[in-house]
């Protein structure tokens, strides 16, 4: 058993003419056992056999989802290298890639250990890495990616998406892509099936028939704008009823969501809604590139996840791992700075997991709960977002998996 002493939890929201102004906490103990929370009291009496995580008066938040990352390739962990130029736009990274995962192989595993440490530092319950299958290395990224990630079994859940990144169609990887799925990927992957396969179709008849075929579920990249992502998220929605996938379906990334207005998006919105398609998003900014809407998304029901794609790759240098820091991107970029707005933001990192709902009672922690937990040196979940607050412990399955040297006093 453990108990984490001296925490404070939201207990519900302060109101000024009918505006939250300030989030309310109150100091306690949690008790934990077999992986779950057990008690939730103003004070829990210590016994020797108990194991003690001392709160330090902060914060305690739910644990996040890490919902799109490549942990096969990836500089982190070695020395630093910027990504070359492009050249010839996507297909640039593909030609690189035959010669580049190849000579990787030998240091993959343990920059992929070195990827998963910096996510549970980053206080992540949950990991979904894409995982190249392509003609240069086959299977191999499948093989080590699972060994890597069962290694954390009794910390983390996780989920594997096989990913044709250089084309279903365009390397002939469908024998791959069903060895794959026979090795334990839990997800069927794709990529832009017009510009890289040039077969809507065909491209998304096999990857629905492998994931019919292996009770898999769908994740693809859809990274094309305009009418024809639009054309691309519809035929998805259409393989989708076609199969029974409703609920089992991701759109990653979904550029097109955010060149959609009016009608077009109402409809949009309502056929995600109607098969349950979710999308991931990495919030991407600048450089002339429109965000999906996801506030209004959520508002229509939407389900939408938050992912890094990357720490750092041959594919950008950018990623930092951090949610906290993410979530802070989102509420910046549409403009959320009030107590209550930023509090609901917690809900895109954790699958609508958050401390208080909406009317401000308490709905988690709950006894029975799975103790995945962080302690955030911060006042509220809002103020952790808006100031990026330090994680200083992260509990996974009842167990202490990160603790930081030093506590730094809550100032901002």
């Amino acid at each position: 058993m453990l108990v984490i002493k001296n925490i404070r939890l939201e207990t519900g929201f302060n109101w000024v003419n009918q505006h939250v102004v300030s989030t309310n906490t109150e100091k306690f103990d949690v008790l934990i056992e077999n992986g779950q929370i057990k008690d939730i009291q103003k004070e829990i009496l210590v016994t020797p056999e108990i194991e003690v995580v001392e709160g330090n008066n902060q914060l305690l938040l739910p644990a996040m989802r890490e919902m799109h990352i490549h942990i096969d390739k990836t500089y982190f962990g070695g020395k630093w290298q910027a990504p070359r130029p492009i050249t010839n736009g996507i297909f640039t990274r593909f030609e690189e890639e035959s010669e580049l995962l190849p000579r990787q192989l030998e240091t993959a595993s343990q920059r992929a250990h070195a990827v998963v440490q910096h996510y549970i530092k980053h206080g992540h319950r949950h990991i979904r890495s894409h995982c190249n299958v392509d003609p240069y290395i086959g299977t191999k990224h499948i093989e080590l990616t699972k060994e890597v990630l069962s290694s954390y079994d009794d910390q983390l859940t996780y989920e594997i998406v096989a990913f044709p990144q250089h084309g279903l169609l365009r390397s002939k990887v469908y024998p791959l892509m069903d060895r794959a799925m026979q090795m334990g990927a839990t997800h069927v992957g794709g990529v832009d099936p017009s510009t890289v396969d040039k077969n809507v179709d065909k491209s998304l008849t096999q990857i629905f028939d492998l994931a019919v075929k292996y009770n898999k579920e769908v994740d693809v990249h859809l990274h094309n704008r305009d009418t024809l992502g639009e054309y691309e998220f519809n035929k998805m929605a259409d393989y989708t009823r076609q199969t029974g996938k409703q609920g089992l379906v991701t759109i990653s990334h979904a550029m097109a969501l955010g060149d959609l207005e009016g009608e077009p998006l109402s409809q949009m919105m309502a056929n995600l809604v109607s098969t349950g398609i979710d999308v991931t998003t990495t919030i991407p900014i600048g450089l002339q590139r429109k965000t999906m809407p996801v506030l209004e998304l959520s508002k229509h029901g939407v389900q939408v996840s938050l992912g890094h794609d990357s720490l750092i790759d041959h594919w950008s240098p950018f990623g930092s791992g951090s949610t906290i820091e993410k979530m802070n991107t989102l509420a910046e970029r549409f403009g959320v700075s009030d107590e209550f707005r930023l509090s609901r933001i917690w809900r895109y990192s954790t699958n609508n997991v958050t401390p208080l709902n909406d009317s401000g009672e308490q709905v988690w922690p709950l006894v029975g709960d799975r103790a995945d937990c962080i302690l955030v040196d911060a006042e509220s979940s809002a103020h952790a977002i808006a100031r990026k607050r330090d994680i200083t412990k992260t509990i996974l399955n009842g167990q202490l998996a990160y603790e930081a040297a030093e506590r730094i006093e809550v100032g901002e």
